[in-house]
């Protein structure tokens, strides 16, 4: 708690006294002689499956079968024994086998040896953790293990024996009944959502638990309501999220179509904003943009998602209740974060990235942030959400959110963000020549006395970006001459450009896959290349570049940049050595 302001310390004092409050209440309805009702409802069977939407790969069937699990970046041979009789090798591994996702790869192959495999290692579970484990019984894992074995209870439960059917029912009634009563205790967030989200599905598909929908439905519209904003976003500003929930919503509306019940209006209206806010954050190659979270982008994910968009409608330009800027001319794409960090219990994941940038040329990424990998993420994850690690101004090598890194709390409630940028004003004009963003954030302000603004213009014709990086005093008229005020305003590169120094140690050149030229000029300052690392390549990190300017905001308190798309043409009109662009802030 060291270190911590007393509002903050108050904060997660109240966070900690709620969550306890929930945690004591759902283990107490779901206390086992609670847990395992004397007289329990009987599902005498399933009526319908859900779609899974998810990517599955035969390929893998035959390793499972073998005894070869892989998840999260870990490898358990069984040799014979149940992989649920197996110390894991991390959380991420247990998690994962688990949650029973992998059953999907056992459905991709469809076989009578591949339904077998998949029985057996159900039933080894239900032996085994049937009763209680400390993390299959968490109730975000419970809800992943629930979705999974109803949506492939057709592979589970093909040429199955009744001892073997009712034994399924009767484990899948428990769990069901264990999750009723534990929902809340689930984190906040996608965790949450995907818990009530299986209680609906279990509604729906199993004959005993249709009496549960009414109070279901409102329970998980309460929650979408909650998080999934005006515009489409998430609540926990993670682009990631989006995807996440859409592939359980989707599948879940076609559930109640099939039971002849409308899907709730919250539902759809739900999907229907969270359709467009998936496209604004792609880029032209069809990748996510790397804010507050998000990793590699999986096509094969997005695609399906896609594929359920009868709109199929033009993304938006502006998300001001998800903190977010686009500007798309002539094949050039900006997005821009221009939020403040999410609330205290959604924020585990979210990074010090304002007023951060990505940019892209028609298929090829150009400025990125770092993100964070698929595997591996807590070996990264809070390097990555520091700001030194986005495509923006580092001040006095401080990042612009401050996260719960030590401490009792952090043994609590892990790494939040207790304080950061609380005010992010943002003003946009699209004229004839080009699109300008200009925003600031006060995440310096408490801490030197700083205000950073920055200004972005996207040529109409998609050839250059010009943007200026302005630092106020957030009190008076003069930055204050006790407090350091180093400043580095970071570019970092995807790995497939190419970047050389030009001579005259102001600019940069960059070389696409493509093979256009770009130049990066920082027009009054030295611009220096240094190393960087791009986190969310689809085989891992990967080494590559970024371009740094440094200095002194009291000497230089503007700084003006561009990035220029280089052509014979554009050579002869780029502006004299002394000239800047127009941009005021």
């Amino acid at each position: 708690m060291a270190g911590l302001s007393i509002a903050e310390r108050a904060k997660l004092s109240l966070h900690l006294v709620r969550r306890g409050m929930r945690n004591v209440a759902g283990r107490l309805r779901g206390h086992p002689l609670i847990r395992w009702s004397i007289f329990p409802g009987k599902p005498d069977r399933l009526v319908i499956a859900p779609q899974d939407l998810h990517t599955a790969d035969g390929s893998r069937a035959s390793e499972i079968y073998a005894g070869r699990f892989a998840f999260a970046g870990k490898i358990v041979i069984c040799d014979g024994r149940s992989p649920f009789d197996i110390q894991p090798p991390s959380d991420e591994w247990a998690a994962e086998l688990l949650g029973f996702g992998w059953l999907r790869h056992l459905r991709a192959a469809e076989s009578g040896i591949t339904r077998a495999n998949a029985r057996a290692l159900v039933e080894e579970w239900i032996t085994l953790q049937g009763a209680f484990h400390p993390i299959a019984w968490r109730p975000e894992i419970l809800a992943q293990r629930i979705t999974a074995w109803l949506s492939q209870a057709p592979l589970i439960l093909h040429d199955a024996d009744d001892q073997f059917y009712r034994r399924f029912l009767r484990s899948l009634a428990r769990q069901v009944r264990y999750l009723r009563h534990t929902a809340l205790e689930a984190p906040d967030g996608v965790p949450r959502m995907q818990t009530l989200v299986a209680l609906t599905y279990a509604a729906l598909c199993m004959a005993g638990q249709v009496r549960h929908l009414r109070t279901t439905i409102k329970r998980l519209i309460a929650e979408v309501e909650r998080q999934i904003l005006s515009d489409g976003g998430h609540i926990s500003r993670n682009p990631g999220a989006l995807i996440e929930i859409l592939l359980d919503l989707l599948p879940l509306r076609q559930a109640f179509t099939a039971r002849n019940i409308p899907p709730p209006a919250t539902l759809n209206n739900a999907i229907d904003r969270m359709m467009p806010m998936l496209r604004f954050f792609r880029h032209g190659d069809g990748n996510f943009a790397h804010f507050n979270g998000m990793g590699p982008t999986e096509p094969d994910l997005i695609a399906t998602i896609l594929a359920h968009d009868d709109a199929r409608g033009a993304p938006l330009a502006n998300a001001p209740y998800s903190g977010y800027q686009r500007a798309e001319t002539g094949g050039l794409v900006l997005l821009m974060d221009t939020g403040t960090p999410p609330p205290l219990t959604m924020s585990q994941e979210a990074h010090a990235g304002c007023l951060s940038f990505e940019l892209s040329a028609g298929l090829q990424r150009i400025v990125v942030n770092c993100g964070l990998p698929r595997t591996n993420r807590e070996t990264w994850r809070q390097v990555a959400r520091a700001t030194a690690a986005h495509s923006t101004v580092v001040f006095n090598d401080t990042s612009s959110c401050r996260f719960l890194e030590t401490g009792s709390f952090k043994r609590l409630i892990g790494t939040p963000i207790v304080s950061g940028p609380t005010h992010v004003p943002v003003s946009r004009e699209d004229q004839d020549d080009g699109s300008i963003v200009r925003a600031s954030h006060d995440g310096f302000a408490e801490r030197f006395n700083v205000v950073h603004q920055r200004a972005l213009k996207l040529a109409s014709d998609g050839s250059r970006l010009d943007g200026e990086d302005l630092f106020v005093s957030a009190e008076g008229d003069l930055l204050a001459s006790d407090k350091p005020d180093d400043f580095a305003i970071r570019f970092h590169l995807h790995p497939l450009v190419r970047a050389n120094k030009l001579t005259d140690g102001r600019g940069v050149m960059l070389v696409l896959p493509s093979r256009d030229v770009w130049t990066f000029t920082a027009h009054e300052d030295r611009a220096e290349v240094e190393e960087s690392v791009y986190l969310s390549g689809p085989d891992g990190p990967r080494r590559t570049v970024q371009i740094v300017v440094y200095g002194r905001a009291r000497k230089v308190p503007r700084v003006h940049w561009s990035f220029v798309y280089v052509t014979p043409a554009s050579n002869a009109k780029e502006r004299g050595p002394g000239e800047e662009p127009e941009l005021p802030l």
